[in-house]
């Protein structure tokens, strides 16, 4: 079965070295069928005993890793490597089985292991399940039973506290995400606020700005007028006699004519005495 679960190194080097044991176990009991004297077969079937216990011991290796990481990883990643172990379980007992039918043809009088890597071999109780199954009563089998269902029952009641936990830091997070889009929401509007008041402000400046203009073209043109007007009059003042020039409105007239008018006024006062 290839495996294409996310794995640590610890643990990819661990199922790798389980992956080798099955193979050459299968290669083992397939050898098996070939060979006649029933001395080799005992010695063959005792090499694959030491495989099988080796890769129980494996097995176990993984299981208590798996464990040690099972907080690090998401719950996907944790089922997909609990199903890798179980897979690893299951291929092991076919092995059992067959060594027990091997076992049995031989007329072989030894005592056969009963493997036992349920969800919580790593418990003290489990270390040490290696029972004979020839030695077990019906009572004791199903107290065997029984323990396990137990044991099945706890980890199912410590896995609906770890969904239970996962739901409420979900809704958690729902009501943290909630807070913060309407705080974005917020932070939009207050952006669009600004945002237009810059436009009106430079709508503003510019305004402002062509006010500024007209007003100096105004101040120019009234600077030119009263240059103009003053120019004029120093003119008049050094050049009284320049008739090319024409008269201020609303200024008196030249000091010369004003005596000349003064004259004449004088001469028609004493005509009329």
């Amino acid at each position: 079965m290839a495996s294409d679960v996310p794995m640590t190194p610890e643990l990819e080097q661990i199922d790798g070295e389980i992956q080798d044991i099955f193979r050459a176990l299968q290669n083992g009991f397939q050898k098996m069928d070939k060979i006649k004297d029933s001395n080799r077969q005992a010695k063959q079937l005792e090499d694959l005993t030491g495989k099988m216990k080796e890769c129980k011991r494996l097995i176990k290796e993984f299981d208590r890793t798996l464990k040690a990481e099972e907080s690090k990883n998401p719950p996907e990643v944790n089922k997909q490597l609990n199903d890798r172990k179980q897979y690893m379980i299951k291929e092991l007992n076919s092995y059992v089985t067959s060594r027990k039918t091997y076992q049995s043809t031989l007329g072989n009088n030894k005592r056969v292991e009963l493997f036992d890597m349920g969800a919580t071999s790593s418990e003290p109780a489990a270390e040490d399940n290696i029972q004979m199954a020839s030695a077990m009563t019906n009572q004791q089998l199903i107290d065997s039973g029984r323990n396990q269902m137990d044991q099945t029952d706890e980890a199912i009641i410590r896995s609906k506290m770890v969904v239970a936990q996962t739901l409420d830091v979900g809704a958690q997070t729902a009501t943290t995400l909630t807070q913060q889009t309407d705080q974005m929401k917020r932070i939009g509007d207050e952006l669009d606020s600004v945002h237009f008041s810059l436009k009106k402000a430079s709508q503003l400046v510019k305004e402002i700005g062509r006010q500024v203009a007209t007003d100096k073209c105004i101040m120019a043109l009234l600077a030119v007028i009263v240059f103009g007007v003053i120019a004029i009059i120093v003119v008049k003042i050094v050049h009284p006699q320049n008739k090319n020039i024409p008269d201020i409105p609303g200024m008196a007239p030249p000091a010369q004519n004003f005596q000349t008018n003064r004259r004449l006024l004088s001469a028609n006062a004493f005509g009329g005495l």
